[in-house]
């Protein structure tokens, strides 16, 4: 499981803005919006969570750490400068 706040740290990483990724992952940007506020274990079904982790890695982001101990995220992707 990742927490709200490594989802919300992996879309700036990869410069998307919260409706980038509801149209990359299928997941509404209110939704979105509403997870990213969870520091911790955000209030949302194990497939949302799953969505958004999926696309994101396939972003090139690795998520490390658990929600309890140094949760974090890896950049594998350069993320593009000239946006």
């Amino acid at each position: 499981m990742i927490t709200g706040a490594q989802i919300r740290i992996a879309r700036t990483a990869v410069r998307w803005t919260a409706e980038e990724l509801a149209a990359n992952s299928g997941v509404g940007a209110r939704t979105i919006k509403r997870i990213e506020k969870a520091n911790g274990l955000p209030d949302s079904t194990v497939s949302t969570i799953s969505k958004l982790k999926n696309t994101l890695e396939a972003a090139g982001i690795e998520f490390i750490g658990t929600p309890e101990d140094g949760p974090g995220i890896r950049i594998h992707a350069k993320p593009d400068r000239d946006a």
